[in-house]
């Protein structure tokens, strides 16, 4: 019995750390797309309104963007700097 529940703690030790990287990979892909989406609202909010100072209010507020993506988006860090989108 004993032999057993260390075979299952090795391997829970070798697992848990794969995990978390897994885990954080998976945030940055989502944090890149997030980026490139937001990106590409803010490309269209310019061609549609001739304005190069672009925030999230206004991409709310004309609808480019949804609250749910904007909130995503300042939880990763993601800035708007004009016409600029970055993490």
């Amino acid at each position: 019995m004993g032999i057993v529940l260390f075979i299952i703690s090795l391997l829970m030790l070798l697992i848990l750390p794969n995990l978390n990287n897994q885990r954080k990979k998976a945030e940055n892909t989502q944090a890149e797309a997030m980026v490139s989406v937001i990106q590409t609202q803010v490309d269209l909010y310019e061609n549609d309104n001739d304005d190069k100072n672009v925030t999230y209010s206004e991409l709310l507020s004309k609808k480019y963007l949804t609250e749910k993506q904007i909130k995503k988006a300042q939880e990763f860090g993601i800035k708007i700097n004009g016409s600029n989108v970055s993490k």
